[in-house]
């Protein structure tokens, strides 16, 4: 791969500020890890040492935008971080083009409601009795989706995800390698000296424009449903119990853990390794932040930290106090021997 700086720029409406518009790019990567030959891109003051130091040999940069890298071209795009993916679309590692058909080895019920000339079911692949897939459905090699499930137009199941039973997918649907949408909820009560398991009957309802990643888990509801809004994001690794409901638009990091019958509002994000407690309520438009331990209600509109949670200003001040301690244990000591001085004389 070469392409002129020129090239680039015109593909993203850019301007050549410095450096030879003739000048070639072989590959991409951040301003930290860039060689020469690569194209990168700036677009937080923050990082401005990693600017002037980058080996890249072209960089996007904001406009306006005048220290310069002393080796590197430098291309004036008003975004420089869409403009860098934009050219990394168009230049960079391809997805596989969708091709519709049925692998000889797939094992589809013959109840299954699709049209074969519209979707693709990769080697190796179940689908079961009753399911619909609507059009531009792409059940990757390895997949299984159970008796009754419908999958909305465009989703995608890639390798080894799994679709239980009666769960409903919506439009634009992805599901990355590993997942598990409709396992049973973890329900067992205790009496005469043993677990008993609770029948899971519920389904997972998921709506357009959602995004689940690699090993993550949605069990299926005890009764009713699990239901994750519209376009909300999902890391890899992340569990979320029985008769849980998430928002729309909402971003849930890798490593959280959301227990039963939790309700989280729109918008929400949660940051890496979260504890949610069962039956709380995380409202609209909140952050938690890495490892936090929900154990109650939190309001709308807030950042939290720490656990239990509680509001970033709170915890913060209190995290200072904790600092501040072994400065307080010595002043303590100190008065205590001053005292006891006294008390001798």
């Amino acid at each position: 791969m070469k392409i002129a700086l020129s090239n680039l720029a015109t593909l993203v409406g850019g301007t050549i500020l410095c450096g030879d518009p003739a000048g070639q790019i072989t590959g991409f990567a951040s301003l930290k890890e860039a060689i020469a030959g690569d194209l990168s891109f700036f677009h937080d003051p923050r990082y401005n040492d990693r600017l002037v130091k980058t080996h890249a040999s072209a960089v996007l940069v904001p406009l306006g935008w005048k220290e310069f890298p002393p080796n590197a071209s430098c291309i004036a795009v008003s975004d420089p971080s869409r403009s860098f993916e934009q050219i990394v679309e168009t230049y960079g590692f391809q997805p596989e083009p969708f091709t519709p058909g049925v692998h000889a080895s797939a094992v589809v019920a013959s109840t299954a409601k699709f049209d074969p000339s519209r979707v693709a079911i990769g080697p190796n692949a179940v689908v079961e009795a009753g399911v619909e897939l609507g059009d531009e459905v792409e059940i990757g090699p390895g997949c299984f989706v159970g008796r009754n499930a419908v999958i909305g137009k465009g989703s995608k199941l890639h390798a080894n995800a799994t679709v239980h039973a009666e769960c409903l997918l919506g439009e634009g649907v992805f599901l990355h390698s590993g997942a598990v949408i409709g396992a049973d909820g973890f329900g067992y009560e205790f009496g005469q000296g043993r677990h008993r398991k609770v029948r899971q009957a519920g389904i997972v309802q998921i709506d357009n424009d959602v995004e689940i990643g690699a090993g993550s888990t949605v069990d299926r509801a005890r009764f009713g449903r699990t239901w994750i809004g519209e376009g909300t994001k999902i890391d890899n690794l992340v569990q979320i119990g029985h008769n849980v409901v998430i928002g729309k638009h909402c971003i849930i990091v890798a490593c959280t853990a959301i227990a039963g019958s939790a309700i989280i509002g729109d918008y929400v994000v949660i940051a890496a390794q979260v504890g949610i407690a069962g039956h709380v309520h995380v409202g609209s438009q909140s952050t938690l932040a890495a490892r936090c331990g929900v154990t109650r209600d939190l309001p709308a509109g807030q950042t939290y930290l720490g656990f239990p949670a509680i509001p970033a200003g709170d915890e913060k001040r209190r995290l200072a106090s904790i600092n501040r301690l072994p400065q307080l244990v010595a002043r303590v000591k100190e008065l205590e021997a001053q005292i006891a001085a006294g008390k001798k004389a």
